[in-house]
């Protein structure tokens, strides 16, 4: 079995998610990690900045809701992510219809807990009605569809026990509605931090086999991310360990040693791959690169308990030639502070530095705090 060192790992890794080479576009950032990480909104937009020079909040947002060239999407391990607009259909077939599946059902019982008589014929129809609003209109919030369609208005019991409470039944239909495929997230109701959309209808997608679907998502993976053990892809697409290895077996691979694992890279792709110009880079609490492996010691190194909170989420890292070597925040009065947490050398260091000021230059006016904050990224950003 060939050997593939943790040097050629990072090597790979700079040059194919586009930190060492630059990308020229979003969707073409997107596509060298294959989604940007979206659940909080800065870190797809502070994700795309870092990979593509010259990139704006105004040309993120015209490739967002604009051109479409990528979509914001329910996705893997039920999470939202920017995704090229073209992986969206696999995307969707191999990961989002067993969300929404588990989802329509979870809303049928609350509807029944909650008292509606025939749950399933009641929200056929308001399913219907809302897309039909919203096609109407063209985009609209979820407060503009209630007053077209008051049954969006109706409070429902979810939960069970003590975690039981009300809720509007717009966020869990217009919820359905995007997990099926029917709708999007458009613009912001306020700035790109918000967290509040408008909605669009979406074109339908191709319907495509989710085991098919399950295959092509795992190639691209591997292309992207290889090489990877069954456990790395069943963990990041959120699958169990059963369908990742019959994703990755319909697969031409090779597997290879990863200090002392098995891992598996695409046939065609054995070859170490070209060597990076050295690089830097600031990426954001979530960013797809530190979270596309369960197993992470290989350019994480002994930084996990600084920059990770307790659920596993990341905070925001700095980076040098594919190892983690730092975390950094952003202070109340707009500076990006930043520690090192290994020695890198004075010129790595002054390109952190010069990296830095860039960053807090590209964020101008605008104050980002991780949704989910780390030890180290609390410590400095205060």
């Amino acid at each position: 079995m060939a050997t593939l060192s943790p040097d050629r790992r990072r090597a790979r890794l700079g040059v194919r998610h586009r930190l060492a080479r630059p990308a020229a576009t979003v969707a073409d950032a997107a596509r060298g990690v294959l989604a940007l990480h979206a659940t909080d909104p800065a870190s797809a937009f502070l994700a795309a900045a870092a990979r593509v020079p010259g990139a704006t909040v105004a040309s993120i947002e015209r490739e967002l809701y604009d051109d479409r060239s990528v979509v914001r999407m329910l996705g893997m391990r039920r999470t939202v992510f920017v995704v090229p607009a073209e992986l969206a259909p696999v995307v969707h077939a191999a990961c989002t219809t067993q969300v929404a599946a588990k989802e329509r059902a979870k809303l049928l019982g609350f509807l029944d807990q909650s008292g509606i008589a025939e749950p399933a014929a009641w929200l056929a129809r308001v399913e219907a009605a809302t897309l039909d609003a919203l096609t109407a209109r063209g985009e609209a919030t979820a407060a503009e569809l209630a007053r077209a369609v008051p049954e969006l208005r109706t409070q429902i019991t979810v939960g069970q026990g003590k975690w039981v409470g009300q809720q509007s039944a717009s966020t869990r239909v217009l919820f359905l509605l995007a997990a099926d495929g029917h709708v999007v997230r458009g613009r912001p109701l306020g700035s790109w931090l918000s967290t509040q959309y408008r909605w669009a209808p979406l074109a339908p997608w191709p319907r495509l086999d989710p085991a098919d679907a399950r295959v092509e998502l795992a190639r691209r993976w591997l292309r992207a991310h290889g090489p990877g053990t069954v456990a790395d892809v069943a963990w990041w697409a959120g699958w169990t360990r059963t369908q990742a290895r019959q994703a990755l077996g319909a697969l031409p691979t090779e597997p290879v040693d990863v200090e002392g694992d098995t891992a598996y890279v695409l046939a065609d792709d054995t070859a170490p791959g070209p060597e990076p110009p050295p690089w830097v880079a600031l990426l954001p609490a979530l960013d797809p690169t530190p979270m596309s492996w369960q197993e992470r010691g290989w350019y994480l190194g002994p930084h996990r308990d600084a920059l990770f909170d307790r659920s596993g989420n990341i905070g925001p890292t700095v980076w040098c030639d594919g190892r983690v070597v730092g975390g950094w925040a952003q202070r109340r009065g707009g500076e990006v502070a930043y520690r090192l947490l290994e020695d890198v050398g004075a010129d790595a260091a002054a390109r952190i530095e010069a990296g830095a000021a860039r960053l807090a230059a590209w964020l101008g006016d605008a104050r980002v705090t991780p949704r989910f904050r780390t030890p180290l990224e609390r410590e400095l950003g205060g």
